[in-house]
């Protein structure tokens, strides 16, 4: 069935999109990784299963979405984990750490939801705890062009919108400290959104945009 499904994302997304993917040579050669990304609007999900169609991937999603019969079901044939955005959800974590032990892919976006104002949001820390924790590689990865009111308006045109993903270099954050624990996580969450800000235009990085850890970044690609 998850082939199934798979294969008619491939289709629609197809339909509506023209998808440009690049650093593929970015990719570690084995999972057990998480890709972390920006989220600017509905299709960013699924163009993880456009993009990473032979990889073993699993996507948190919000737990409200688990409330519909139809998400309920889409979710349980592609690997979905239902999670708590507002509250520590210790079951969720645990079944991340177990899966990523098995060799499965995460893919996340840090910001927890997507962007209703086309920026960037400050990044939540969990998946930075996690990766230093446990020594996770992450593989930035920059979705440009997916904004909700782009998509919709090129549909109403019956036209494809272009969107760009971007993969960057994979990275570990340091193992976590035990002294200045706040300071650090936002410290590390920092350095991963920083790292997808530096691929996206300017004016979708919005919480970041003047962020002294981005100017570095864009200072080394110049």
């Amino acid at each position: 069935m998850k082939k199934f499904i798979v294969l008619v994302i491939r289709i629609v997304i197809r339909l509506i999109a023209k998808v440009k993917a690049s650093g593929y040579e970015n990719l570690p050669e084995t999972g057990g990784f998480v890709i972390a990304v920006n989220h600017l609007g509905f299709l960013d999900a699924p163009l993880a299963y456009y993009a990473l169609n032979n990889w073993n991937l699993f996507i948190p999603v919000a737990e409200k979405w688990a409330e519909s019969a139809i998400l309920r079901w889409l979710g349980k044939h592609l690997n979905a984990i239902f999670i708590d955005r507002f509250n520590p959800d210790l079951k969720a974590m645990r079944e991340m750490i177990k899966r990523m032990e098995d060799g499965q892919t995460l893919i996340i976006a840090p910001e927890g939801t997507r962007a209703r104002d086309e920026k960037m949001a400050q990044g939540k820390p969990g998946v930075a705890y996690l990766a230093s924790k446990m020594g996770w590689t992450i593989l930035p990865v920059a979705i440009v062009g997916s904004e909700d009111r782009l998509v919709i308006k090129n549909l109403k045109r019956f036209k494809r919108t272009p969107i760009q993903l971007i993969a960057g270099k994979a990275f570990t954050l340091p193992p976590f400290p035990k002294e200045n624990r706040e300071e650090k996580l936002q410290e590390y969450t920092d350095e991963i959104m920083c790292r997808i800000a530096v691929m996206i235009p300017e004016y979708n990085r919005g919480y970041y945009a003047e962020h002294p850890r981005l100017k570095e970044l864009l200072a080394e690609t110049a």
